[in-house]
């Protein structure tokens, strides 16, 4: 038994933990996890960082209504030979690089990174000044600068990686190209830590003995990103297992970073006025204080676990938590097919996995009212032996009112019903409008909402591979920009992102799917589950 504990493990379907890493689907194989409900671990004594609170584990009514509606068993799908993932493996622009534990090396590497782009800036201005250079737009974002500040925000990790991978989900249309194209380079890889601070880390975090709890560890990652890296690691039962480490100083440096990032924008002038980038980033920061409480992300993990108990086609991770502590978290290794693979997969399949992801997506935040907010396409895992979809990294799952939700469902069904008066109605109530806003700026914003509707207003199945929504608010935006006279509500940042994401995902799936039905049959049991609930105003924390 002890030789057989020692032999390589093999995988013959491989997706690598890299979502728990928060790492892009581009760039490796995703990850998961799946563990035992042991004992929390106790012995991290140290002050955590602020948490958000995880709701209770089930819905305020009863779940039954929608998972009968949305969660119906269908026959189970033959595995395909086909689909086989590469075993993992890090970006190849990803260097070994210690990061930069303490604030003072941090706030050092920000003030040298804003010198070193002063300075290419100050050598285009002389260029074109001297006919050396036909470049037009700002003279900070010339190409030399980008790969300054890509190499840089790899090298620092942290929040503001972290920020530029959020941003890069979002609609280009939002930001500038040029700011597009650095937060994608960013978002495509990071470097990753040494042997010697990931043991440093590990001895500190699980203790001296850190060695003895696993009979294989493999010391470089297969995975790096904003936040940490995973490592593959083999328990004492043969089990493989996925290990996230936390980079050193990541958790303590998040408002520091952010206040350096905010600077360095402001500085270069690259953010357009209305997106509002001091409430972005505050937002970011809450944002970020959850994703680095590992624990949190155990407990949030375990809850979506049970919300999710009733759909035979979703896999939830289970974590091990007599090898997590909040800087470290320890899930199983599940072997599977990231989606970019499933690009070239079979139009039956692609529409599979895609209707599971909205409708995943819809009960989240319309049954739970508890959202995974991250639609990285590294956070969902294809496991063809079991025709199961598994969701992967929750460190980004946040609650929402009950009021917002009831709202926010009653603007979308008023879109869908090409009811004007209904979207102004409940977008002055979630916050988006009010009586001071001009009509260029009421107007612009109730057709934003109505072609975020359009999948769910066309009966029939909605084929995402020929839509246009993203062509049309991307028209709307710089109108909103320039009219906009207050910041979205806060709760929008993360709810717009996943479900933007999700609608990124089924096109890139090109996929042809029921979104009518999907949200008819949501509007239903919502009203049915929430009758004797009568929300008035929403609220807007966070």
């Amino acid at each position: 038994q002890q030789q057989q504990q020692q032999q390589p493990v093999k995988v013959e379907t491989v997706a690598a933990n890299a979502s728990m890493a928060q790492q892009p689907a581009a760039v490796t194989p995703a990850v998961t996890a799946t563990t035992t409900t042991a004992v929390i671990n106790t012995t991290d004594t140290r002050p955590k960082a602020a948490t958000a609170s995880v709701p209770p584990q089930t819905p305020p009514q009863s779940a039954a209504t929608i998972a009968a509606a949305t969660a119906a068993p269908r026959p189970r799908r033959l595995p395909s030979p086909d689909l086989v993932a590469a075993p993992p493996t890090l970006h190849a622009s990803a260097r070994e690089r210690a990061v930069p534990a303490s604030r003072i090396s941090r706030v050092f590497q920000f003030g040298s990174l804003g010198v070193s782009l002063g300075l290419g800036a100050l050598g285009e201005m002389s260029k074109r000044m001297t006919g050396f250079s036909e470049a037009a737009g700002s003279a900070f974002m010339t190409e030399a600068n980008m790969q300054t500040l890509v190499a840089s925000l790899c090298r620092v990790r942290g929040a503001a990686l972290k920020l530029g991978q959020m941003l890069s989900i979002q609609d280009s249309g939002f930001l500038p190209p040029h700011l597009v194209a650095i937060f994608e380079r960013a978002r495509m890889s990071a470097d990753f830590m040494p042997a010697r601070q990931v043991q440093k880390r590990l001895s500190s975090e699980l203790g001296p003995d850190w060695r003895e709890k696993f009979t294989e560890f493999d010391l470089k990652p297969f995975a790096a990103a904003s936040i940490g890296q995973v490592h593959r690691g083999v328990l004492p039962d043969g089990k493989v297992v996925a290990v996230k480490i936390q980079y050193p100083g990541v958790a303590e440096s998040i408002g520091s970073d952010i206040s350096n990032l905010n600077m360095l924008l402001q500085f270069t002038n690259v953010m357009p006025k209305g997106l509002f980038a001091d409430r972005l980033l505050e937002v970011a920061r809450t944002e970020l204080m959850w994703e680095c409480d590992y624990v949190r992300e155990a407990d949030c993990m375990e809850k979506f676990r049970g919300l999710l108990a009733d759909d035979s086609t979703i896999q939830i991770p289970e974590v091990y938590r007599d090898l997590s502590t909040a800087r470290v978290i320890t899930t199983e290794f599940i072997p599977g097919v990231p989606l970019e693979k499933l690009a070239t997969a079979d139009q039956a399949l692609r529409d599979d996995i895609a209707e599971r992801i909205l409708r995943v997506s819809l009960r989240e935040v319309f049954e739970f009212q508890f959202m995974q907010t991250d639609p990285n396409w590294a956070n969902f895992l294809y496991v063809p032996s079991t025709d199961k979809l598994c969701l992967l990294d929750f460190g980004a799952s946040r609650s929402y009112d009950l009021a917002f939700v009831s709202d926010y469902l009653e603007a979308i069904q008023a879109a869908i019903n090409d009811d004007r008066d209904g979207c102004l109605k409940y977008s002055m109530r979630l916050g988006f409008l009010d009586e001071n806003d001009n009509a260029t700026m009421v107007n612009t914003h109730i057709e934003a909402v109505k072609a975020l509707a359009i999948p769910f207003a066309h009966k029939g199945r909605f084929n995402f591979a020929k839509q246009d929504i993203t062509f049309k608010i991307r028209r709307l935006i710089p109108t909103m920009l320039q009219n906009r006279r207050k910041a979205p509500p806060p709760e929008t940042y993360s709810l717009h992102r996943k479900l933007s994401g999700a609608f990124l995902l089924c096109t890139k799936l090109g996929a042809s799917i029921p979104c009518y039905d999907m949200f008819a049959k949501t509007y239903e049991t919502y009203h049915r589950m929430h009758r004797d609930d009568q929300p008035s105003t929403s609220t807007t924390a966070v």
